[in-house]
């Protein structure tokens, strides 16, 4: 699963992307103005994989939110614009973003401009190996190894499966529900007991970096992590 900021002052435009965005398999984080946007990604520099970031927003626009995002984060960005001028969009490009969307737009359209987008700059499902360390812990993705403190530590598939959806859905409050749905699909019929084992086996098996799986209690649970 992929992450995406979306960043727009129009909440129906957020929800409609988020909507065909978690279509189409991606996580999505949303900021309502710029000045969030970048608050953001200092604190997460890397935890989105594209950035959808509308121009017209009041606090800070589009374009001087992108040029601060730069600082810290090199995730793709694609801009959203009602305005199409030739102007808006050199400009744009010279700050680097990699693609640029009038609006109104076609939700279908724009999904397949995000995934063009991934899939070139190399954060798509392909021969790049896509690694990610916390501390002593790290997590390649690719091969589905995860080593603690340089030591490979054997997980069973399903423990697998509920690390690498945490992981990439880092420091975000994930219920009990999203986490049986989205490790253990729609089908399944057994109780959260399931879901408390798998994480007390996963705790047990990262050793001192079960501290980065925190219980939210009433709620679920976070990989917090920077």
């Amino acid at each position: 699963m992929y992450r995406l900021l979306v960043v727009d002052d129009e909440e129906k435009i957020r929800l409609l992307i988020r909507k065909y965005a978690e279509f189409e398999g991606y996580s999505v984080v949303e900021a309502g103005d710029g000045m969030e946007a970048v608050q953001i990604c200092r604190e997460h520099p890397r935890d989105f994989d594209l950035i959808i970031m509308d121009v017209m927003m009041p606090e800070l626009d589009g374009f001087s939110a992108v040029k601060e995002i730069r600082k810290v984060c090199q995730a793709p960005v694609l801009m959203l614009s009602a305005r199409g001028e030739e102007y808006d969009k050199i400009h744009g490009f010279e700050l680097g973003i990699d693609d640029y969307v009038v609006k109104p737009f076609s939700p279908k359209e724009l999904m397949m401009r995000v995934a063009a987008i991934i899939k070139r700059t190399g954060s798509f499902n392909g021969p790049k190996k896509k690694v990610i360390s916390f501390e002593g812990l790290k997590i390649d993705f690719t091969a589905r190894i995860v080593t603690v403190d340089g030591v490979k530590t054997e997980l069973s598939p399903k423990e697998y499966d509920l690390l690498f959806y945490m992981v990439t859905n880092r420091n975000i409050a994930l219920t009990r529900e999203q986490l049986i749905t989205n490790v253990w699909g729609y089908d399944f019929y057994g109780d959260d007991r399931t879901l408390d084992t798998h994480i007390k086996l996963l705790r047990k098996s990262l050793g001192p970096y079960a501290k980065f799986i925190v219980t939210l209690r009433g709620v679920g649970y976070r990989f917090e992590a920077e």
